[in-house]
């Protein structure tokens, strides 16, 4: 356990062990709903930019840099682990571990693109127009409820395909996993779309009698 904590805790893996730290936290606080995994793939600026720059684009950010994280970070302990023992002097173990960081940093971007291209046929791009023809359509909630500044939804388009997608409420209508919502507008600048609980005259399959 000490041998542990002192290879995940030294120079190159202490900089993806803190950062480690940080990706388990967030998907504590999305799988606990204090946070939503945001599914845009616009890629005209920000991390998206460095992202697809590196061939990892068309997978939401928050995904692809915990595959990053993770994969660097086990590579980083692993290197740390098996050249440690070696004895090496100062200035060697200190080249030794830069070189560790980049194989880490290699191993991390050629695993994370691997993985990352069967995962882009999840997540298809939209374009806005795409994203407005949702407007009048019906969707299933599928957080455990919608408010001013969370939730998502499942939307079906007229090919039959669907996607997940953000979804708001103005009010404070009870909207919970699996109850159906009607889109009645699409916010650009926010990229999500305005619903409404459907009621039976929008959705009589959902709400007919036993």
């Amino acid at each position: 356990m000490t041998g542990f904590l002192g290879a995940a805790l030294s120079f190159p893996t202490v900089l993806f062990s803190f950062l480690l730290v940080v990706v388990v936290g967030y998907w504590l606080l999305v799988l606990t709903g204090v946070l939503d995994l945001g599914d845009d793939l616009d890629v005209d600026g920000g991390a998206g930019a460095f992202l697809a720059g590196l061939g990892l684009g068309g997978v939401p950010s928050a995904i692809i840099f915990s595959l990053l994280v993770a994969v660097a970070w086990f590579v980083s302990l692993a290197g740390t682990a098996l050249l440690g023992g070696l004895g090496f002097g100062s200035g060697t173990r200190i080249l030794v571990s830069i070189g560790v960081l980049l194989a880490a940093a290699f191993c991390a971007w050629l695993v994370t693109r691997l993985v990352a291209i069967p995962l882009e046929r999840l997540f298809p791009t939209e374009s806005d127009a795409t994203r407005h023809a949702f407007v009048g359509s019906l969707c299933v909630v599928r957080t455990g409820t919608v408010t001013a500044d969370f939730g998502q939804a499942e939307v079906t388009a007229a090919d039959g395909s669907s996607a997940v997608v953000q979804v708001r409420q103005p009010g404070e209508e009870k909207m919970p996993a699996g109850s159906s919502a009607l889109i009645y507008d699409y916010d650009t600048e926010g990229e999500f779309f305005w619903v409404m609980p459907a009621g039976p005259a929008f959705d009589p399959l959902r709400h007919s009698a036993p």
